[in-house]
């Protein structure tokens, strides 16, 4: 009997962990499963961890997300540049595109320590002129400082602050873009989609996005964390390299 109970628990686990797997998020029935027994929320972390992935609940969702890059389910940074950049991408469009979603995030929240966003939502063109004035604090250091926080962070600046001054500073909307015009509005358009499509952020019309009950959580229980990022946040938004020390926060951009 016991037997019996503790297989059917396994199985009502491995079930969960394999629709994670295959579809990266469960709904509400199985997410109730997963609260519910202990045993099967257990198990179910427990296979995460196995493949170095973490799962965390956003509203009647729960997710399954890669914590290291060691995880077979991490994306690879060939396969984001394939799936939603141009077809000559190199690193320091990445470098550009992380960095472009660390502003999105930091225009949501007012500090380090702020676990709700001050914000309800975004335009394309204002999220555009948020990562211009960020690039511009970027150039007001010299290149040794650069090359020096490039060893600390493993953030290519010198290249980020390049691939962006290399883009047409061009007024219109991303849906205006055409030929093989470089802009930094339709970047900006490719990293809103790459966003989307990992169900951080969604489109409320107008050319607006708002962040996702997941974008959400995942900044509650990894962004905010010195451990993880306030390093690279606390360089990103000092407004030049004399700044006093408390003025990196998101609030000032």
């Amino acid at each position: 009997m016991t037997m019996a109970i503790e297989n059917k628990v396994v199985m009502k686990a491995f079930r969960i962990y394999t629709l994670l797997a295959r579809e990266g998020e469960v709904g509400k029935e199985l997410l109730q499963q997963y609260m519910a027994d202990d045993e099967v929320r257990g198990l179910v972390d427990q296979f995460a961890r196995e493949v170095d992935c973490v799962t965390l609940i956003a509203g009647e969702q729960l997710y399954m997300i890669p914590e290291t890059r060691l995880s077979p389910f991490h994306m690879s940074n060939e396969a984001i540049k394939r799936g939603y950049l141009r077809a000559n991408s190199v690193n320091a469009d990445l470098y550009l595109m992380y960095v472009s979603m660390i502003v999105l995030i930091g225009s949501f929240y007012d500090s380090y320590q702020t676990m709700e966003p001050t914000r309800s939502f975004i335009g394309i063109e204002e999220w555009t002129a948020l990562v211009n004035e960020r690039i511009a604090v970027l150039k007001g250091y010299s290149e040794g400082e650069l090359r020096e926080m490039e060893k600390e962070f493993s953030y290519n600046w010198i290249s980020v602050i390049d691939k962006w001054s290399g883009m047409d500073d061009i007024k219109e909307t991303a849906s205006k873009q055409s030929g093989n015009t470089i802009s930094r509005v339709s970047f900006m358009d490719s990293v809103r989609k790459f966003m989307i499509a990992q169900q951080l952020v969604m489109e409320i019309g107008n050319q607006e996005i708002t962040l996702t009950e997941k974008a959400k959580v995942i900044v509650q229980r990894y962004f905010m964390e010195l451990e993880y990022n306030r390093g690279i946040l606390e360089f990103l938004y000092q407004s030049s390299s004399s700044d006093e020390e408390g003025q990196a926060y998101a609030g000032d951009i």
